[in-house]
């Protein structure tokens, strides 16, 4: 099978890299080498950036209603090509077929969203603000924005939490595709222009670490939107932010689910596995740690352990596999190496998915599901984001001491509960850290009319993505006062010290 070289993306061109380094891609489910993207040279990403800032003065002032057809015509074609693009990322990211359709529905959702951009982008005025004096908001384009990708979305995160309301707000990007991932990215950027986008609103490079912080001081980017690690979203966010950009961080997570003894057991296993072990654990808003109440958790483990048992391994796009690989070699050998340090730790192997074999998949990069038991919060396992099919069990008493373990976690992307108790799910919901909150929901993600809400580690910036929020971190407020003189006002000889800018009567 050929590899193919991919190019990147800069004002409307698929350019050929002049790098002399280039990185691969991996089908996941095979461990082979299907194509590889360029480390775009220093050069090269600030040409992107220069592209994005050319196509900026034209495309802010379109009209919002013409950007939002375009908008509408690049939803059409993602509902057109749903197929090809889930088996894109089936196949570059190893997602099986429903998740990785998933991936691309989760880009239709946030489109949609912005194509509310002409009411939402709507200001506010108050005719009379002082005697005379009348004041609009606007809410205006910011520029250029830069778009840091992860792996493990890769249709959602740049082409939907990212690009889509970035765009309709009148702005332009460069997004930084994810290395491993880039395909899926590209190919949705081709059905952008086939849609209408003008040449440069949209460009695309990969790149390492060391041209990607250029973008973090480069005086024409604006604004920085970035998903991935905390250590990494840290340093964006106070780089980017003494270069006065405005920023968004979404990080690690290590979210948690409280059991309690009233939860509908067998009901909430299978939840929990879907939520633990889908998307093979690669997600920030899986459900790594289950906080069990003592007196079921050894009833709930039984069925835990059954369950995951029944996942069937394989290719990722046969719409049979039940569970995919992780990403690349070296991200097995890190999930496998955190199982070994879970045992060294104390905790218990209840089921051990190290090493699985696969049939016909005997070069991938697969890990079966693991249950580690009784594990503390001393134990690194519990508290650190594994990122892959590992299920820790923390065992309580009661609620209260759940929910102080849990609070104790340094992230709070999200935190659920599993009861049937009115009382405890509403205490939960209101004490809780997590951003996003699930009562008997195992993946408590909002639909995208709401932000993406982490909190603490999870999160550094003061808009989240997508809802209400997203739509203020793209644009800017510009408060514009008119005053139009009569005939008497024409002859005044003296204008009052503030000019109108105190409110009411100024006599």
């Amino acid at each position: 099978m050929a590899v193919k070289k991919l190019k990147f993306l800069a004002g409307g061109e698929w350019i050929e890299s002049k790098t002399e380094k280039y990185m691969d891609i991996y089908n996941p489910s095979k461990g082979e080498v299907i194509a590889q993207t360029p480390c775009c040279t220093a050069e090269e990403v600030d040409y992107a950036v220069q592209c994005a800032k050319k196509a900026f003065a034209g495309w802010s002032d379109t009209p919002v209603m013409k950007r939002v057809q375009i908008i509408y015509n690049f939803r059409n074609l993602i509902i057109e090509h749903m197929d090809e693009l889930t088996e894109m990322v089936a196949t570059e990211h190893g997602k099986v077929w429903n998740e990785a359709k998933g991936d691309i529905l989760k880009v239709k959702e946030p489109v949609e969203l912005a194509l509310s951009a002409p009411s939402l982008l709507m200001g506010e005025s108050i005719r009379d603000t002082s005697s005379g004096y009348d004041t609009t908001l606007y809410r205006e384009p910011v520029g250029v924005f830069a778009g840091i990708v992860p792996f493990n979305f890769p249709g959602m995160i740049p082409m939907g939490w990212m690009t889509p309301m970035c765009i309709a707000c009148g702005n332009t990007i460069v997004l930084k595709a994810a290395s491993m991932t880039p395909m899926t990215c590209m190919r949705m950027a081709e059905l952008w222009k086939e849609a209408g986008l003008p040449d440069g609103v949209i460009n695309i490079v990969t790149c390492s670490r060391v041209e990607a912080d250029l973008l973090l001081e480069h005086p024409d980017v604006k604004g920085i939107t970035f998903v991935g690690s905390t250590s990494v979203g840290l340093h964006i966010y106070s780089k980017a932010a003494a270069n006065g950009k405005r920023v968004q961080c979404l990080c690690e997570a290590k979210n948690h689910g409280l059991v309690l003894e009233d939860a509908a057991l067998e009901r909430t296993a299978r939840g929990i596995i879907n939520s633990s072990f889908g998307c093979a654990g690669e997600r920030c808003m899986a459900l790594p740690v289950v906080v069990a109440q003592e007196s079921i958790a050894d009833e709930l483990i039984s069925y835990l352990v059954k369950f995951a048992k029944e996942l069937k391994m394989g290719e990722a796009y046969n719409k049979e596999t039940t569970l995919g690989p992780v990403v690349s070699a070296q991200h097995k050998e890190s999930v496998i190496n955190w199982i070994n340090k879970g045992i060294e730790e104390g905790a218990t192997l209840v089921l051990d998915g190290r090493n699985p074999v696969v049939p016909g998949c005997e070069n991938g990069f697969f890990v079966g599901p693991t249950i580690l038991d009784n594990v503390t919060e001393e134990m690194t396992v519990g508290t650190r984001e594994i990122f892959g099919p590992v299920l820790c069990i923390k065992r309580v008493k009661d609620f209260e001491e759940g929910l102080a373990i849990m609070n104790r976690n340094p992230f709070a992307n999200g935190s659920v509960i599993f009861t049937q108790s009115g009382y405890y799910a509403r205490e939960f919901a209101k004490r809780t850290d997590g951003g996003m909150v699930g009562v008997n929901v195992g993946i408590p993600v909002p639909v995208g009319v709401f932000p993406f809400t982490g909190h603490k580690k999870s999160f550094f910036g003061d808009l989240h993505c997508l809802g209400k929020d997203g739509f203020r971190f793209y644009t800017e407020t510009k408060a514009v006062t008119t005053r139009w003189f009569d005939e008497e006002e024409m002859k005044a000889k003296q204008v009052d010290t503030w000019d109108g800018s105190v409110g009411g009567d100024q006599k």
